[in-house]
C-alpha cells in the first residue's frame, strides 16, 4: 500500500492589517549620479571676472581709506598717536640702518584747561588748530607732526644736531607764546612748553618718547617758575 505524501503549498505572502500583502521589501534603488555642472564658457567668464575684479579694488580702496582714517586726529587732521608712533618706528629704524639723525620734540600747550573750564570746549578747539597751524609754519615738509592726545603734540625734525633741536623747540614755544584769541571779550593766550630727545644711531622710539617728555615736563616746571 503506498504512502500518501503530503503536499506543501507555498508560503502564502504576510497580509497587513489593512488587507494588504506584504512582501520582501524591494531592493533600493540606485542613485544616480549628479552630473557636474556644466563648464562656464569663455565668453560669459570674462565679464565676471571683471565685475569681480572692480569690487575687490573698491573693497581695497576703502580698506586704505579706513586704515588711513585710523592714524588721523578727526579734530586736526594730523597723525594721531598711533600715526605718529608708526611714523616715528619707521624713521628711527632709517635712521639705525643709514646712520642719519633727527630730533624728537614733545610740545605740551599750557593754560588749555582753564580756557576749555572757562569758555568752552569750542574755544579749547579753536586754540589748538591755531597751535598746529603755527607749528607746521616752523617745520618742513619732510618733518613731521602729531596729536599724542589732548593738548600733547610731537614733532619729528630730521638732520638736527642737539644745539639745532634746542634752539627749534624755543622757537616753537615763542610761536605758540605768541597766539592770542579774544573769548567773550577777553584776549586770552595759551602757551607751550617743548622737551627734546635726540635721535642718533642707536635711539628707540619709545625710550625717546620718555626722554622728550621727562624733558618737556622739566621745561614746564620752568617755564611755571618764570611767569
Amino acid at each position: 500500500m503506498k504512502k500518501k505524501t503530503r503536499v506543501t503549498a507555498a508560503p502564502t505572502a504576510k497580509r497587513h492589517k489593512s488587507g494588504r500583502a506584504v512582501g520582501k521589501a524591494a531592493p533600493p534603488r540606485e542613485r544616480r549620479a549628479k552630473s557636474p555642472a556644466p563648464p562656464v564658457r569663455p565668453a560669459a567668464a570674462k565679464p565676471a571676472i571683471r565685475r569681480l575684479r572692480a569690487q575687490l579694488a573698491l573693497a581695497q580702496a576703502r580698506i586704505n581709506e579706513l586704515e588711513a582714517a585710523a592714524d588721523i586726529d578727526f579734530l586736526l587732521e594730523i597723525p594721531n598717536r598711533r600715526g605718529f608712533e608708526r611714523e616715528l618706528n619707521r624713521s628711527i629704524a632709517y635712521i639705525n640702518r643709514y646712520q642719519a639723525s633727527g630730533a624728537l620734540i614733545l610740545l605740551d600747550v599750557d593754560r588749555l584747561k582753564p580756557i576749555n573750564d572757562a569758555f568752552g570746549h569750542a574755544a579749547g578747539d579753536r586754540v589748538l588748530k591755531a597751535v598746529v597751524a603755527a607749528l607746521l609754519r616752523h617745520v618742513r615738509t619732510s618733518d613731521a607732526i602729531g596729536r599724542l592726545g589732548g593738548d600733547e603734540f610731537a614733532l619729528l625734525l630730521w638732520n638736527l644736531s642737539e644745539t639745532d633741536a634746542h634752539a627749534k623747540a624755543a622757537s616753537l614755544e615763542q610761536a605758540v607764546d605768541q597766539l592770542s584769541f579774544v573769548f567773550r571779550g577777553r584776549i586770552v593766550k595759551a602757551g607751550a612748553s617743548a622737551g627734546v630727545a635726540i635721535l642718533g644711531p642707536h635711539a628707540q622710539a619709545g625710550r625717546a618718547l620718555e626722554q622728550a617728555d621727562r624733558a618737556m615736563y622739566v621745561r614746564k616746571a620752568q617755564r611755571r617758575h618764570e611767569t
